[in-house]
């Protein structure tokens, strides 16, 4: 398997590629996550979700702690990919990650993001911090669980926390240390997505991200909490598609 295939897991698409749509699961997460998109998108956009080290089919690796190496690695899997325009998806943890990643392509390929979605989480520069990493097992567990969300229901299973406890810690050892004093202002437009329920995320701290890009920035709430993504996977789906679309007619006529 090569490096690009143990990072990236990509969902085929009916005819010749145009674009592509990049999705960042949050901490603990999985590429599986993002799999009920897949044939939800335009024609000819093709389905790419990043699957961490230390889980699933790569449980075997260990995981990374430094936002800085995750973001050069996921970069350097997405190099080759650059032929058509790409679109990030972040959701928690991937929202820096996006932002990252984006911002490693801008300046050193020249390859700017037809659109970026961070969703559920506040601008990194304005977190103090993420310190659950630190707790007991019962007490990480018991955060995860209030949470909620697609991955809670595997918390109940006490023989599998062997297995996805040391992952979900180094992701969130990873944001721990992740605290830029700044952010560089990307040039990709922005759209914040959040739950409105979200207790971890406010909707002012969704404003914040205006300062991660130099383009237009759009904030959107949904209903639910912060794995939302679940609950409104339809409207998710569509807004991403409908942003999708909009940045190809941009490509065709520029002036529109």
């Amino acid at each position: 398997m090569s490096s690009v295939d143990k990072w990236l897991r990509r969902h085929a698409t009916k005819g010749p590629v145009t674009s592509r749509l990049v999705c960042l699961p949050h901490a603990g997460g999985t590429a599986g996550s993002f799999a009920g998109w897949a044939g939800r998108l335009p024609a000819g956009v093709e389905l790419i979700a990043v699957q961490y080290p230390g889980r699933q089919d790569r449980l075997a690796e260990e995981p990374i702690r430094d936002m800085s190496e995750m973001a050069d690695r996921v970069a350097d899997a997405l190099r080759p990919l650059l032929d058509v325009p790409m679109t990030l998806f972040g959701h928690s943890m991937g929202t820096g990650l996006a932002y990252e990643v984006a911002g490693r392509l801008e300046r050193e390929e020249g390859f700017v993001m037809d659109h970026i979605f961070v969703s559920a989480r506040p601008a990194p520069h304005r977190i103090d911090g993420e310190h659950r990493h630190r707790l007991s097992d019962e007490d990480l567990v018991a955060a995860m669980r209030r949470l909620g969300g697609p991955d809670a229901a595997v918390y109940d299973v006490k023989d599998l926390l062997p297995l996805i406890l040391p992952p979900l810690r180094a992701d969130l050892a990873l944001l721990d240390r992740y605290r830029p004093d700044r952010l560089m202002p990307l040039r990709a437009p922005l759209s914040v997505f959040g739950g409105a329920a979200d207790d971890t995320c406010s909707a002012e701290e969704l404003g914040a991200w205006t300062e991660a890009t130099a383009a237009d920035v759009r904030v959107r709430t949904f209903p639910g909490g912060h794995h939302y993504l679940r609950e409104c996977e339809d409207e998710v789906v569509a807004a991403v598609r409908a942003e999708i679309l909009a940045a190809g007619q941009r490509r065709r006529d520029p002036a529109a």
